[in-house]
């Protein structure tokens, strides 16, 4: 806009054009008011004067005045605006008939910024009448703009429950000056609890609560456009705090000294948002003792007292010795006893009793009593003739096992069927089978290779060692797994024979098995080779594996690592002879072996953990052999971990050695499983014999193993598809016994039908696999079918029953094998072959979930929804909670690789919402290129 050039010319042709529209007669009074055509008039008043204006972009602005005057003019920093900027208008004011004028310009951009001067680009109004002029106030006139970049980012932070919260926010300079508002999980934050302190913009929160965890943002905002700074995370935790005690347990032993506990959880409060888990231990246990019952026992009779005149007399006891006490028994029997006292020559009527009897009595009595004896006498020498030659006439069928209760007539109680002898076609009534059929079971068995096979032909007792020697007793066999390149860091070798040990001695059983009848002992190991890839190493069909995590292994360096299945006595388990072996021993290794993980390693065992009746330890072995506790299961333990399942356990572990899984039942309702087999085959003895092996065998893979491979090399067919049975700690034994063979057709040596394990065998046999044998003899070569039960009870406890219907010609056998060869060569795997996570998705996932956030998106939130929230103090110690989290994952589904388990927890966990993750990023770009020009 041009302004007059020469102040003083324009001031003159303003000032004549003014005089000019004047009226000459006018007075003046004392108060500089004028008088006009008899009406009093005053200078002109401003009804609007110009307002200070902001210029958005390149967007003019307009200034305006209004007053009752003759003429309005502009005047900007100083200077008159040219009379052609104007844009005036006009009108009459209808109430005082006063004409008002308008007047109004532009202000461009340009303008402002060729304006150099102390202060900002200023305008005002000089309004015209007759009586003089009249100045508005000065309007200022400024570019308005916002900076990109906050001067001060609100930084995240931690903060516990009840503390306080300051975020710090200084938003861009900008004209005008920004206000600031806060978002919270994008929303608006409302003011409750929340202080500007001291107007610089802080977000103040005096008492945090857990609801203040979110993701907080500051915003800035003027005329021109909205900035947003950079989120922080505030995340409000709790730290765990213990709660009380539970009462004391009862005592886990109904008589003697025994344990009992107590236990307290951390949820007072739990630990939250990374809050620190509670220090101390969970349970606390406690040494009890219950007063056992003592049954009564009687003392030693009393002297006779004097005869009677009715010839008897008497003596008494007492049951003292001792007195029944805390619910014992009373003494069984009588306390008192009577006896005649003089032999039988009592006066009856003041006369002898034996002269009132005839001659003849005494002499005949004397004579019958004799002769009874006599009689007795010659039927047992008879009796004991008849079975003597009757055994040595049946001993060419021979017996593996025979229990000599058997000869007492200890198992009365059995009922056996018999065939019905009117109809000799029917071999049994309870079972009408087709006898064209034979029926044998497959199950998948493997040998490593030929060496072993020929291993186990011998039927002496192996000795697996863990340098990997195999000695026979009739002849040394040697045989070593061929080993890598020596790739260990720092020079050391594997030294297996540092954690090795030998098998135990077979001790005696109440059976005798034959020499022929002992299954050969396969040696059960693996070896491989793993670097920083990781991998798996997995002992066939054992259930034992171990998983070596990606990264456990340091960059460049490799190490041979190996697997031994030891075979151990259960006599010498520990100091504490109620423990049994619940699992294999498993040896890994070598001893030098460094990670900086946890190694992840299965086992299989035996116990029935339904139900709470076990005490279940983790134990090492030391240098002198003794088993060390390493950590109870239902405890919580920093220095590894164990996730028991039914059928096994998963241990996180950091020290190589010599593992097991012991147990301890806390009452007689504890059980551990046992696997039930049959197996058969010709007699080589006889050739119409057929022997059948009854197997009870701890429930685990390695166990069945075992026999399986003994069976395979005595060409022993499976008969019936084993079966599990709960064999309680009641002390009761086991008994097995053969039912419904048809006695018209077969024979079976006397004296084995029954068999029976003591307790003590089945309890404690993870030393060798119990077995009994039954005989059988047919009396033609035409039957060729065999069909039976084999029951197996534990006295007042379950029972199975393994139905038999095979084939017993020789020729049947290889019809349906048993064992069919599979890929034994595959133990190991390395690298991502050995991982059903993807090591890209793991990684992620770990930097997602290690770090706790506003979203709660924390390790433990991941073990919780992978269920394997127990003993979280562990995890809390790892460096990455969420791979060691994972690693446990993977040992728990290496059979599955169910990806769609975690991938729905995930699912569950994650709540962001990424469209509108996209859609706000897209909507910032769009912000910032828009106003790019105002910076």
């Amino acid at each position: 806009m041009g302004q007059f050039s020469g102040g003083c010319c324009a001031s003159f042709g303003v000032l004549l054009l003014l005089a000019s529209q004047v009226p000459t007669p006018f007075a003046r009074g004392p108060r500089g008011e004028a008088q006009q055509h008899g009406h009093t008039v005053t200078l002109p008043r401003f009804l609007e004067e110009p307002v200070d204006a902001y210029i958005i972009k390149s967007n003019p602005i307009k200034l305006r005045c209004q007053a009752p005057a003759l003429q309005i003019f502009f005047k900007c920093n100083g200077e008159w605006v040219h009379q052609s900027q104007h844009m005036s208008q006009e009108h009459t004011d209808l109430q005082t008939g006063l004409k008002i004028r308008e007047v109004m310009i532009n202000v461009s951009r340009q303008q402002v910024e060729d304006f150099h001067g102390p202060e900002d680009y200023w305008c005002l109004c000089v309004a015209w009448s007759h009586l003089g002029t009249s100045k508005s106030r000065k309007a200022s006139v400024r570019i308005a703009y916002l900076r990109k970049n906050f001067e001060q980012d609100p930084q995240g932070t931690e903060v516990p429950l009840s503390g306080m919260i300051v975020l710090h926010c200084r938003p861009p300079e900008g004209v005008p000056v920004a206000e600031v508002e806060w978002l919270k999980n994008e929303e608006a934050l409302v003011s409750e609890g929340v202080a500007d302190r001291t107007g610089d913009h802080s977000l103040v929160v005096s008492e945090a609560q857990l609801s203040d965890s979110g993701n907080y943002t500051c915003v800035a905002s003027n005329i021109v456009a909205k900035r947003r700074s950079a989120t922080a995370t505030v995340v409000v935790y709790v730290n765990g705090g213990w709660s009380s005690w539970t009462d004391w347990s009862p005592c886990n032993v109904r008589c003697g000294r025994g344990v009992q506990k107590r236990s307290r959880t951390c949820t007072n409060p739990t630990p939250l948002n990374g809050g620190a888990f509670c220090e101390g231990m969970s349970v606390q246990k406690s040494t009890c003792s219950t007063l056992c019952p003592v049954d009564g026992s009687w003392s030693e009779w009393g002297e006779w007292s004097a005869c009677t005149p009715e010839c008897e007399r008497q003596r008494g006891r007492e049951c003292t010795a001792p007195e029944p006490k805390h619910g014992g028994r009373l003494c069984d029997g009588v306390a008192l006893a009577t006896d005649n006292c003089t032999g039988g020559l009592c006066t009856q009527n003041k006369k002898l009793l034996h002269d009132a009897k005839p001659q003849g009595v005494e002499g005949s009595s004397d004579v019958a009593l004799y002769s009874g004896l006599a009689a007795g006498v010659v039927t047992v020498v008879l009796l004991i003739i008849a079975v003597t030659l009757y055994r040595r006439s049946q001993s060419e069928y021979g017996v593996d096992v025979i229990d000599s209760s058997a000869l007492t007539g200890g198992f009365q109680s059995f009922s056996f069927k018999t065939s019905r002898q009117a109809n000799p076609l029917l071999i049994n009534p309870s079972m009408q089978p087709d006898l064209t059929v034979s029926r044998t079971y497959t199950s998948p068995m493997c040998f490593q290779d030929s060496i072993d096979k020929e291993l186990m032909a011998e039927h002496s007792l192996l000795d697996p060692l863990p340098d990997l020697q195999v000695k026979g007793t009739a002849e040394r066999a040697e045989y070593r797994v061929p080993s890598h390149p020596q790739t260990f860091p720092r020079g050391l070798a594997p030294d297996y024979r540092a954690v090795g040990a030998t098998l135990g001695r077979r001790g005696k059983t109440l059976f005798a098995p034959q020499a022929s009848f002992t299954p050969s002992r396969q040696v059960q190991n693996a070896t491989a080779v793993f670097g920083r890839a990781g991998g798996r190493l997995v002992v066939p069909n054992t259930g034992i594996s171990l998983l070596v995590p990606h990264g456990g292994i340091a960059e460049d360096t490799t190490w041979e690592m190996y697997m031994i299945i030891n075979q151990e006595d259960s006599s010498a388990v520990s100091d504490e002879e109620s423990e049994i072996f619940l699992s294999p021993a498993v040896t890994y290794g070598p001893p030098g072996l460094d990670l900086s993980c946890p190694i992840a390693m299965t086992v299989a065992h035996c116990a029935e953990v339904a139900a709470d009746n076990w005490t279940i330890r983790l134990k090492r072995q030391a240098q002198d052999n003794k088993w060390e506790e390493v950590m109870s299961v239902d405890e919580e333990s920093t220095s590894c971990y164990c996730l028991l399942e039914a059928n096994r356990c998963h241990l996180l572990l950091e020290h190589p050695g010599r593992y097991a899984l012991f147990g301890a039942p806390m009452n007689p309702d504890a059980a551990k499983r046992l696997r039930l087999a049959v197996f058969g085959c010709p007699d080589p003895s006889s050739p119409l014999g057929f022997s059948l092996r009854v197997y009870c065998v701890d429930d685990t893979p390695n166990a069945f193993q075992e026999v399986a491979v003994g069976e395979h090399s005595r060409n022993g067919r499976l008969l019936e598809e084993p079966k599990t049975m709960l064999f309680r700690g009641t002390a009761f034994s086991l008994q097995v016994s053969i039912q419904d063979v048809p006695q018209l057709l077969w024979s079976i040596k006397p004296f084995t039908t029954c068999q029976e394990f003591s307790f003590s065998q089945v309890w404690a046999s993870s030393r060798h696999p119990l077995q009994c044998a039954f005989l059988l003899e047919r009396y033609s070569h035409s039957s060729s079918q065999l069909s039976c039960k084999i029951s197996v009870r534990q006295v007042k406890g379950e029972e199975q029953i393994l139905q038999v219907y095979t084939s017993v010609l020789e020729n049947e056998k290889a019809v349906v094998p048993f064992f069919s060869q599979s890929d034994c060569t595959v133990t190991s795997q390395t690298g991502s072959r050995a991982f059903k996570i993807p090591l890209s998705i793991r990684q992620r996932i770990s930097a997602t979930f290690d770090t706790a956030n506003a979203k709660g998106k924390d390790w433990q939130l991941l073990a919780q929804k992978l269920h394997i929230d127990r003993n979280l103090s562990y995890f809390a110690c790892q460096e990455s909670p969420s791979s060691v989290i994972l690693s446990l994952w993977e040992a728990q589904h290496q059979d599955t690789g169910d990806l769609d388990s975690l991938a729905s927890a995930l699912e569950e966990i994650s709540k962001v919402q990424s469209s509108r993750t996209a859609a706000l990023s897209y909507s910032r770009d769009e912000q910032d290129s828009e106003f790019s020009d105002l910076g």
